[in-house]
């Protein structure tokens, strides 16, 4: 991308009905644009981001032979009338909408539902099983205080990943490989460090849950953790009782804010009862399917990241997640030709900033929207032989050659 040609804008100064860090700095730079409350459009440099979380999360999905669909946001209500949660008292963050013809539909706030109901016509025998597939799919929750940036809202994207299982074993077994698939997906977002596996309700259906929640002084959530962070859970399950179980005491927890980016879940007959999701075992006997449900907040991600690494000149990407890995600036006429140059065939790894403007001000929206590393060639540099590049993350600038730019770039 060349600035020159985008019609992206930065803000010196955060709109005012932005509050949050995340929800401003993303808004400033040049990511996002707030339609209202809660509801995001992603601009080109955003997308960017929003792509390469998912092509993290993909990736890592795809090993487990997990395969990847895209459903309906539009939702029949049938399904849902059997499970009882289409009833606005049982799940209260619906969007529905009347159609024209009569009856009413509602948006997907989640999709298991729908998933169960659209494998009845393809799962019959435990020749049909395991089957685990995925979606990235655009949600719609009716939150009462859509807040927090993308960290909260009311149309959102997420990663929803479903399995089917012919036995609980088999459903714990996969339950475990997607708990390590998570693991690398958090690793590799650059969260890993600061986002833990933690214990929370399990409902009616099994004990416990997993959520996985990244350590954010603004999260949502209150968890506990003990020393070395091994055992971490969610304050709803915070107890005697339940710590007893993991044969830990309290004495040593501590008390922290979080913001759940993830979350595992043994469904076992949860959906498959009500909505006859069967198939036919090795002896000829109907059996229900077991399930599992796998979550990922992925524009939540986004904002966790904008929020856990920013510091006071802007937005600080890791380099996996980050729209480009350099920002490329041109000073003088020597300098701009050999911009050029470089620019060409690398348009996919450089956001050339070619505007006519001061490069003082190329330097200031470098660094507010974060790109990991800053290459500056100019003509004063160039008589010396080199180019100048600078990490965003530690601050650490030097001179290389223009030979070891070029090697750099076909990395």
């Amino acid at each position: 991308m060349k600035l020159s040609k985008s019609f992206i804008k930065t803000l010196r100064d955060a709109p005012k009905d932005e509050t949050a860090r995340n929800g401003a700095l993303l808004t400033r730079a040049g990511y996002v644009h707030k339609e209202m409350a809660g509801v995001y459009d992603f601009l080109p440099l955003g997308l960017r981001v929003i792509e390469n979380i998912k092509n993290i999360i993909r990736e890592e999905l795809n090993k487990l032979d997990c395969q990847e669909i895209q459903m309906s946001a539009l939702q029949n209500p049938e399904p849902w009338e059997k499970t009882g949660r289409f009833s606005d008292q049982e799940v209260d963050i619906w969007f529905k909408t009347e159609l024209s013809s009569g009856g009413v539909l509602g948006l997907a706030p989640t999709h298991e539902e729908p998933i169960t109901n659209m494998l009845k016509s393809y799962i019959s025998s435990y020749k049909d099983l395991p089957l685990s597939v995925y979606q990235f799919q655009t949600k719609f929750r009716n939150e009462l205080r859509a807040k927090s940036g993308i960290l909260r809202g009311r149309e959102f994207l997420m990663k929803d990943l479903y399995s089917f299982h012919t036995s609980e074993e088999d459903l714990n077994d996969f339950y475990a490989k997607v708990e390590g698939a998570y693991d690398r997906i958090f690793n590799r977002l650059g969260i890993g460090d600061e986002t833990f596996e933690t214990f929370a309700s399990g409902g009616i259906f099994s004990k416990y849950s997993h959520e996985y929640q990244t350590f954010l002084p603004v999260g949502e959530d209150t968890v506990y953790y003990n020393a070395d962070k091994s055992v971490v859970l969610n304050k709803e399950v915070y107890n005697d009782e339940v710590l007893a179980d993991l044969g830990v005491t309290g004495e040593n927890f501590k008390e922290t804010t979080a913001a759940e980016v993830g979350n595992i879940f043994k469904l076992k007959f949860k959906y498959s009862e009500p909505l006859g999701l069967k198939f036919v075992d090795e002896s000829n006997s109907m059996r229900e399917v077991y399930m599992g449900c796998y979550g990922i907040g992925v524009s939540r991600v986004m904002g966790v990241i904008a929020e856990k690494f920013a510091d006071d000149k802007g937005l600080v990407w890791p380099k996996e997640v980050a729209p480009y890995q350099y920002y490329l600036v041109a000073i003088g006429t020597e300098g701009t030709r050999v911009a050029d140059e470089i620019y060409a065939g690398n348009e996919e790894k450089i956001l050339f900033d070619d505007r006519d403007v001061r490069p003082g001000e190329k330097f200031a929206d470098a660094d507010l929207m974060g790109i990991p590393e800053r290459i500056v060639i100019s003509d004063k540099t160039l008589a010396e032989g080199a180019v100048e590049i600078a990490d965003r993350k530690s601050g650490e600038t030097k001179l290389i050659s223009l030979d070891e730019l070029k090697n750099l770039l076909t990395r």
